[in-house]
């Protein structure tokens, strides 16, 4: 039985995509029979704080759902300070290192990135032995950082631009969540092996008991309140005329969004908090329409929430450009808004009717996602990749 070590800085009981992707990854690896071990921190991602029943250790192991996880010490913080954030960081690549050297370490390792440095870290401690490195890349770093307005270019944009360069050339494999991603590193290593692995999830819908009768258009975000998704602003520039809109989750501008719909109580903009995966996935079942929104175009960047809300049937409005924009399209899955340009969303939302986003269209995008979004059939062809690696 091959033994498979994915280095990670998100897992469940953490939400988010991240934590999703990487727990299916695991999951369907070890029902391939692969022995699975997964390292990742003591989960503190959104809140920046360690969960309790975890706080106060500094290496945690349990084996979950066959899968064994290790979660080492991290100094948790979702400031937005840049020192602190870079602590956390730090902290949680002395805990890598620490594990690296004195267990043993499997021949073929995943490392998930961005963070940059985590995966820099994991990579630069496994170069001596023969292993199967596999750098498992989300969103391109630094590159988005810059696009969201976080980084600025100088001397410590060049140096992560460096950390980003090493890492690719240090992976014998680049998986990429998006077609950008791939081009973007093909450019800088034309002969680096590189793999298209979208983050499909493998869930099984709700009964669809779908039925408006009010007549006014039920718009739900669920997923991370976060600087990116630009969420504060959709709810500042919404046109409300003929629409109601949910929200569902946590992060950074929650308090802002909180505080949006408390001196704007004439808004209809409601925020139900967080609920586990299961649970939300029942809730969106009585939503006419899911919004995906990122405040500018990142590249590189494709939100997973496509995949995984057009499997739930739900018709989608996208509000984020790049590749995303163009899976919304050649799929059918709903509409789309030029990113940024809220008059132009405002648009796309007076022109919808009610009796569109019927049972039907649900039906059909289901159909849709379940025959493209494929999880079973792209991990079989990952494997089938570890496998001639491994020959």
């Amino acid at each position: 039985m091959t033994k498979v070590l994915i280095i990670t800085n998100y897992y469940p009981p953490e939400s988010g995509a991240a934590s999703n992707r990487i727990h299916h990854l695991a999951s369907g690896l070890f029902k391939n029979e692969y022995q699975v071990e997964v390292l990742t921190p003591l989960p503190n991602y959104p809140r920046g704080e360690i969960f309790e029943g975890f706080r106060g250790k500094f290496h945690s192991k349990a084996v979950e759902d066959g899968v064994t996880v290790h979660r080492l010490w991290i100094y948790a913080s979702n400031s937005k300070n840049k020192i602190l954030r870079l602590i956390a960081m730090l902290s949680y690549s002395f805990s890598l290192l620490w594990f690296i050297l004195f267990h043993a370490i499997p021949k073929v390792v995943i490392i998930q990135s961005p963070p940059l440095l985590v995966a820099f870290t994991a990579l630069q401690a496994l170069r001596f032995g023969k292993r199967t490195r596999i750098l498992n890349v989300s969103d391109l770093w630094p590159i988005a950082g810059r696009e969201l307005g976080a980084l600025k270019e100088g001397l410590g944009y060049s140096m992560l631009e460096r950390i980003e360069r090493s890492n690719y050339s240090n992976a014998d494999l680049v998986l990429g969540q998006s077609q950008e991603i791939l081009d973007h590193v093909s450019g800088l290593f034309p002969k680096k092996q590189t793999k298209l692995y979208r983050n499909y999830p493998e869930i099984a819908p709700p009964e669809s008991q779908f039925h408006n009768q009010s007549g006014v258009i039920k718009v739900v975000y669920a997923g991370l309140l976060g600087v990116a998704q630009g969420i504060h602003k959709l709810c500042q520039n919404l046109n409300y005329s003929n629409i109601e809109l949910h929200l569902y989750g946590n992060g950074a501008e929650r308090k802002a969004i909180e505080e949006f719909i408390a001196t704007n109580p004439d808004a209809p903009v409601f925020y139900h908090g967080e609920l586990t995966r299961q649970e939300l996935h029942a809730e969106l079942n009585s939503y006419d329409l899911a919004i995906i929104p990122l405040l500018n175009r990142i590249y590189g960047s494709v939100p997973s929430k496509i995949f995984e809300f057009s499997k739930l049937g739900l018709p989608l409005l996208y509000f984020g450009g790049g590749e995303g924009e163009k899976i919304i399209t050649d799929n059918k899955l709903g509409w789309v808004a030029e990113a940024g340009n809220y008059n132009a969303l405002n648009e796309v939302i007076s022109s919808l009717k009610p009796e569109e986003l019927n049972v039907d269209a649900r039906k059909r995008i289901m159909t849709t996602a379940k025959n493209n979004f494929d999880f079973q059939a792209q991990l079989s062809d990952l494997i089938s990749t570890l496998k001639q690696m491994l020959q």
